[in-house]
């Protein structure tokens, strides 16, 4: 067996389409691994088959226009790779956007915090520019609830542009924790300070110093618990919660995994920006293809790491590269040989469909996996 036909094995269980459409998937994620960009003209060049170059980049085209995707299907998916079914997490939200001619591309994500790097789950690609809304907020995670309940989530995580009363009510209502960072202007409505500004509460912060307020604050009609550190650059902090964490800044610091891995999807990674598909039906394909191959690269990353040559740590603290980017450079690495042995072939595709806790590593030089069943 191939990796094509491990490949195309595993996803089938996950989406009904065609052998020929799922081929055509398969051809699409590996094209992405070896081109790095999500550019057709790059991926046709690099998509296996004998037609030639128009016929193929046509058929991608083809592809992303008529493919139907179950996005829930997807998400399934993304969770079983990593085994998240049965654990806690933190969800952190954020958006990504840029423009292309007269067209803005702006995309929602919902992701969950993981060892550095957020993995994205579901995504709705916004008709528009600028800040979500409360009620697409609230229907992202809606999805999510009604496909894998609420019982593992920790909290919510999320920026500035993710406020609201109603938003934040429909939070509390559904006993979900939040943690969102807010501006430091904002006003208090609380008899005592009503008309003050939150950043007066922490006017006497030093750098490097936080603090968690004792008493309940009310912001818009919300009573929530602040907490605030002053940034190195003399900024303030403030996080909003419904419930009072002791830890809240270091809990909230994993809010940044999501802006990790915006930037392996474009700049650091597979060039999202590079593509000119704009409607957003497209985009959100783009984005479910975009995802897996994020996942096989960082399920790669962390197998490398743990069983063949774990990661050096820089003099400033952090890795030398990221699990995905050391994992894309493994898998690019061996789609590019000419000559791929069975083991190879079957290490890859192990390490796709299999979560981690099902996986055995061997430290070695070969670094041989086994199945744990």
């Amino acid at each position: 067996m191939d990796l094509n036909d491990g490949l195309r094995a595993i996803l089938k269980d996950h989406v009904s389409w065609s052998k020929r459409r799922l081929d055509c998937f398969i051809g699409l994620l590996l094209a992405l691994i070896q081109s790095r960009h999500m550019n057709l003209t790059q991926l046709a060049v690099n998509f296996g088959g004998q037609a030639t170059l128009k016929s193929r980049y046509r058929r991608l085209q083809r592809f992303f226009q008529t493919v139907v995707f179950d996005y829930d299907a997807v998400a399934h998916l993304i969770m079983q790779l990593f085994d998240f079914k049965g654990q806690s997490y933190y969800l952190t939200l954020d958006r990504t956007n840029w423009k292309w001619g007269k067209a803005n591309l702006n995309i929602l994500t919902l992701a969950i915090a993981y060892k550095g790097m957020a993995v994205p789950v579901y995504w709705l690609v916004l008709n528009k520019q600028g800040n979500s809304n409360q009620r697409e907020r609230i229907a992202l995670l809606q999805r999510f609830i009604r496909q894998f309940g609420r019982h593992g989530i920790q909290g919510v995580l999320a920026d500035r542009e993710f406020i609201g009363d109603q938003w934040w009510q429909w939070l509390t209502d559904h006993t979900i924790p939040y943690l969102i960072r807010m501006k430091d202007n904002q006003l208090l409505t609380n008899r005592r300070h009503a008309g003050k500004p939150v950043q007066a509460l922490f006017r006497d912060l030093k750098v490097g110093e936080q603090r968690v307020l004792r008493k309940r604050q009310r912001i818009g009609d919300q009573w929530v618990w602040l907490n605030a550190l002053k940034l190195e650059t003399n900024e303030l902090l403030v996080l909003a919660s419904n419930r009072r964490l002791a830890q809240a800044i270091q809990v909230y610091g994993q809010r940044w995994q999501i802006e990790n891995l915006f930037q392996c999807l474009k700049g650091r990674g597979f060039h999202l920006e590079d593509t000119r598909l704009t409607r957003y039906y497209r985009i959100k394909k783009v984005m479910a293809l975009q995802a897996i191959a994020f996942c096989w690269a960082h399920k790669v990353g962390e197998w490398k790491h743990r069983a063949v040559k774990p990661l050096t740590i820089k003099q400033h603290g952090r890795p030398e590269c990221s699990l995905f980017r050391y994992g894309l450079d493994e898998l690019n690495n061996f789609l590019l040989k000419t000559v791929k042995s069975a083991d190879e072939m079957l290490r890859f595709w192990i390490l796709f469909l299999c979560p981690p806790t099902m996986i055995d590593y061997d430290r070695s030089r070969s670094g041989k996996i086994t199945l744990r069943i």
